[in-house]
This record gives C-alpha cells, structure tokens and sequence, in this order.
C-alpha cells in the first residue's frame, strides 16, 4: 500500500506542474509557444525587370598617339647658333626652331652668284657676235661654216648661264636650310641636340620631335571574332567610340572609328584598330592608357536586371525573383552581357517582375521577405 500511496502522489505532483507551465504564461498576459509564427521574413533591396534600349559595346584598352609626329633633323652640315623654342612648348607651321651657322652658305651663295654674273656677260658678248656674224653671213662676207662657230659659242655660253642659275638656286636652297622650321601646328618633346653642337645634315638622332595631337588617335584591340560585326556596322556608317581616362576626372571623349588594320595579330588573336578624336581641348597626350568603348549599334526592347541582382551557382547564373506572397523563387536565367550598371537577360524574366539585389546570402526558395522595409504578410 504504502508503495501505490507513493506513486499516486508523485503523479499528483506532475501534473499539478503541468497545468502550472500551461496557465501562468496566460495568467502573466504572454502567448503560448505554440502560438508562435513561422521564421522570421529577411530584410532585402529588390528592383524591377525593365525593358530598355540597350547599346551594343566592345570594350577595351587603348593608348594615345600622335594624329602626325615629325622627327626634326638638319638638311645641311654646320654649328646650331640659336634656338627658338622651349622644351614642351607649343609651336605653329612655319616658327623658326633652330638656326644654324649661316655665312658658309652665304659666301658660296656669293660665289654661285659671281660665277653666274660672269658667264651671264659671255652670254651678251657671245649673242652680239652672233647677230654681227648673222648680218655678214646675209652679205655673203664669211661662210656658213664660221657663222655656225659664233652660233655654237652663243649656246655654250647659255647652257653655262643656266649652270651657274642652277647652282645660284642650290646656294640659296642650302642657305635657307640654315632655318629649321616646323612643319606642323604640335608640341615640341626634348630638345637632343643644344645650341652650339654640330650637327650633320639628315643625322641619326633628331633635333627634336614635334606631336600633333589636335586631333589625336587612339589605338586599341579587340578579339577579331568581333571583326565580321563592327565592318558590317561600319558600313553602315561612321562608329562612336567614346574614351574615358583612368582617373575619372574628365568626362568621356567622344570620336569616331577611322582605322581597321589589314591583318590580325597572330600571336594574340587580335585585331587593331584606331579612333580619332577631335582633342581641342588637349585632354588626351599621346603615350596615355585609356578606357575604350566602340559601340556597334543599339539593341530596342532589352529585358534588362542590375547587375547585383545575378548570382552564381553550380547550375548557372540564377536570381531571387519576389513572388505576390512576398516569399522568393529561385529562378536559372542566361545572360546576354553586361552593360555598365546593369545586365541584359537572354532568358529566364519578364518584365516587370521583382527581383532581389542586395540580402540574397540569407535566403532560399521560399523564404518570406521584407520589401523596401514593409514587412511580408
């Protein structure tokens, strides 16, 4: 008796906790666990599936260079006595650059002309004696045979004047070489060879180098699997090609394409091309690397997602996709490219539907979430 006694009473005692654990959570004004909800909904940044007119682009590397670059050299031998410019100043078709030691030219211009004078009077003496021995010659007071000696000295003596005219051109031609001018409106480099160095005419290294870059080129490659689309477009017209330096603090210059190379590289797969720019405002040197984007046309009506909103998985890319119940679907797409900011989609949405672009670590199919910072019902 005494051992049922015993365990009437410790069932007594559990069931009077019981009923303790079930009624003080209601007599304290709390719910009771079982009435709890589901987990809790994820805070997370959607946006919507748009449609837009989509430019196509190639993207790439390129380097500036000069619209024209002449090296300068000298055209005859002497000493350089002046200079007229300074290093990276900027100088116009025709500015004197250097000057080189003119009075040898200048005395065998002298010379030139001398010799030119000189024979110039045979010439006139050679002419009156052939007018004289003409006039005998109608007389019959000398033969034929002599008239044609003083005929023969006349075109001696001319033949010698247009000599002597030649060389008086060539003395002036070399002393006008004496003045080394620009060829060109650019930007004058280093100067290699200073005043009073010798310099020797058509020599190896330049004087100095002068860069046209109003306007400028810009030299870029892209895969030549590209090649067949961007000759079609061109055809078509000219191409934009729009330039942004690396810093960011200029905006994008805008050019066209001017120039396809007639072959591929063969060790890179690649094909050059180069684009011309107006640079008025000189924003562009030559030797800088720049981002280059060629657009080849414009693509209407693309279904269009930002960028954040793709995710990778073993499958594929793939993106949280907003249903009206505010939970999410996990959605495979295939993507066509990559546009700035945003990504065009080649499968997989439609327009208008709501997709997640920033929270997507937390979730999975089917989980509920919190929109723009309204929870889910």
């Amino acid at each position: 008796m005494s051992l049922r006694r015993t365990t009437v009473v410790g069932l007594l005692v559990l069931a009077a906790i019981a009923a303790a654990i079930f009624v003080w959570p209601r007599i304290a004004g709390q719910p009771h666990a079982n009435t709890a909800k589901g987990p809790a909904a994820v805070p997370v940044s959607t946006a919507k599936v748009a449609v837009k007119n989509v430019p196509v682009r190639l993207s790439a590397v390129g380097n500036v260079e000069p619209y024209t670059s002449v090296a300068v050299k000298a055209r005859v031998d002497g000493q350089i006595v002046s200079v007229h410019f300074k290093e990276g100043d900027r100088v116009r078709k025709g500015d004197v650059l250097f000057e080189i030691d003119p009075r040898p030219f200048q005395a065998a211009l002298a010379q030139a002309q001398a010799n030119l004078a000189k024979d110039q009077a045979q010439l006139d003496r050679a002419k009156t004696q052939d007018a004289r021995n003409l006039d005998l010659l109608k007389q019959n007071f000398i033969s034929k045979d002599a008239y044609e000696q003083f005929k023969t000295n006349v075109e001696t003596a001319a033949a010698t004047v247009r000599g002597d005219q030649a060389a008086v051109d060539n003395a002036k031609l070399q002393l006008d070489y004496c003045t080394i001018r620009s060829t060109l409106d650019g930007y004058a480099g280093r100067i290699l060879i200073q005043e009073g160095n010798l310099v020797k005419a058509n020599d190896t290294n330049p004087l100095v180098t002068i860069n046209q870059i109003v306007p400028v080129f810009t030299t870029f490659s892209v895969p030549e699997q590209n090649l067949p689309e961007i000759r079609e477009h061109q055809a078509k017209g000219d191409l934009v090609v729009q330039t942004t330096l690396p810093s960011g603090t200029h905006p994008p210059i805008t050019g066209r394409l001017s120039f396809i190379d007639n072959s591929a590289d063969t060790t890179t797969g690649t094909i050059r091309l180069k684009a011309e720019f107006a640079n008025k405002d000189t924003a562009l040197w030559p030797g800088q690397f720049v981002n280059v984007v060629l657009t080849l046309y414009e693509q209407d009506n693309a279904v269009v997602t930002p960028s954040t909103a793709i995710q990778n998985g073993p499958n594929g890319q793939y993106v949280f996709v907003v249903k009206p119940d505010h939970t999410v679907e996990l959605r495979n797409i295939k993507i066509d490219r990559a546009v700035g900011d945003d990504t065009v989609i080649a499968s997989g949405l439609q327009p208008g539907e709501t997709v997640v672009t920033a929270g997507q670590l937390r979730l999975a199919p089917g989980s509920r979430v919190t929109v723009d910072g309204a929870k889910a019902a």
